[in-house]
């Protein structure tokens, strides 16, 4: 029977030593930790040096496969902060709007402006407003707040009016040409309806902002820019003070799930294409705002957390409540196979711990993979209410 070990006694250890290996005389010696002798290993790293990695933290950015230069570009991004908006006072010296952006150093010129600020801290504004809510809560309508939604109905209504034509190809009907240019020539009666007589004038920039927000005609597609012209929008009407923070959940609850409603419905009656889609690297091929509007719903529910959306029985029952929810249910009917394949950055978003954390991120994420991205700022619009810096 073999004796027991004495776990003091000295072990043997394996290191090579200069009289090992003549060749390697030359070099400086290092100290063996076990014996002191020398050895021609090199020395451990000095842990007290700062790391050259950074830490992947959550949410958003956990992804196998993407540029690491965008996913340090979110890590490193801080997290974008409500603000008030800037309020315009007469006189007013409306002007129609121009695309200026053209190139990275234009973004990088924007967003260093106090004015892509104030637009960013209204989207974080309009995503606090919902903290916590579900859209079947009450909410305070303004008699502004009704006329856009009536706009929307109206706008949902031509849908009805104008059906697709019949064709083969998967994307793009030309009907919904047919739809934009009766949008797009109603637009002006459409907004003066709201507009105190003193903002008529306001029609020549608040028009293309709203034209602009329910996809391209000519390539027949929909995005994420035309969705953040939506939001211009939005912040337009802020701006000139006709909404104001006490609209905001209403913005989101109402006007912008009756928008979210009107382009499903435009989506599916004519096969809008996804533009500039980022495939299965996207959140959804179209839209990017309902998810930072419904994970800021879901912040400190008592059951629902990031997870539970591969729960079938929650989608079912409470995705008419959140937004978050009711974009999952869209992803899972329009896409077939397995969600992790399908969508791996929301099956990514699901394992985060909180919905805070969520929201946060995505905030983050919409900042550096939409409004710092050339090929969709550049649609962007300038004029007096937005001005160029």
């Amino acid at each position: 029977m073999e004796p027991p070990r004495d776990h003091h006694q000295q072990q043997p250890h394996n290191h090579h030593h200069h009289q090992e290996d003549p060749s390697k005389l030359l070099e400086p010696p290092t100290t063996c930790a076990k014996c002191g002798g020398p050895t021609c290993f090199p020395p451990p790293p000095d842990l007290s040096a700062n790391p050259s990695y950074i830490p992947i933290r959550f949410p958003a950015v956990n992804l196998p496969n993407p540029p690491t230069n965008t996913k340090e570009a979110i890590i490193r991004t801080p997290v974008p902060q409500p603000q008030k908006v800037d309020l315009i006072s007469p006189p007013y010296h409306f002007t129609a709007p121009s695309k200026i952006i053209h190139s990275q150093d234009d973004i990088v010129r924007f967003h260093s402006s106090p004015v892509f600020q104030n637009f960013l801290g209204f989207v974080v504004s309009l995503s606090e407003s919902i903290k916590s809510r579900k859209l079947s809560d009450p909410y305070r309508v303004s008699s502004t707040i009704e006329v856009i939604i009536s706009i929307l109905q109206t706008l949902s209504d031509y849908v009805d009016e104008i059906p697709p034509a019949p064709q083969s190809s998967r994307y793009g009907n030309v009907a919904y040409r047919t739809w934009h240019e009766r949008m797009s020539s109603d637009a002006e009666p459409l907004i003066l309806k709201f507009l105190p007589l003193d903002l008529h004038g306001a029609t020549v920039e608040l028009v293309p902002y709203f034209t602009d927000s329910f996809g391209n005609s000519s390539r027949i597609d929909y995005g994420t820019g035309h969705e953040t012209n939506f939001a211009a929008w939005l912040y337009c009407l802020a701006r000139l003070g006709i909404v104001t923070e006490e609209d905001y959940p209403a913005l989101v609850a109402r006007v912008f799930v009756k928008y979210m409603d009107l382009m499903r419905k435009l989506q599916h009656t004519y096969s809008l294409e996804p533009a500039g889609s980022h495939g299965v690297w996207g959140l959804d091929d179209y839209h990017f705002l309902p998810f930072i509007f419904g994970s800021s719903q879901l912040i400190d529910h008592k059951y629902m957390k990031p997870k539970s959306i591969h729960n079938e029985d929650i989608l079912e029952n409470f995705s008419s409540e959140y937004l978050y929810l009711s974009c999952i249910v869209f992803v899972k009917k329009a896409k077939k196979g397995l969600f992790s394949e399908h969508s791996p950055l929301l099956d990514d978003i699901s394992g985060v711990p909180t919905w805070n954390k969520v929201n946060s991120g995505l905030l983050k994420m919409y900042k550096v993979e939409v409004l710092e991205k050339v090929p969709i700022m550049q649609h962007f619009l300038f004029g007096s209410i937005i001005k160029w810096v």
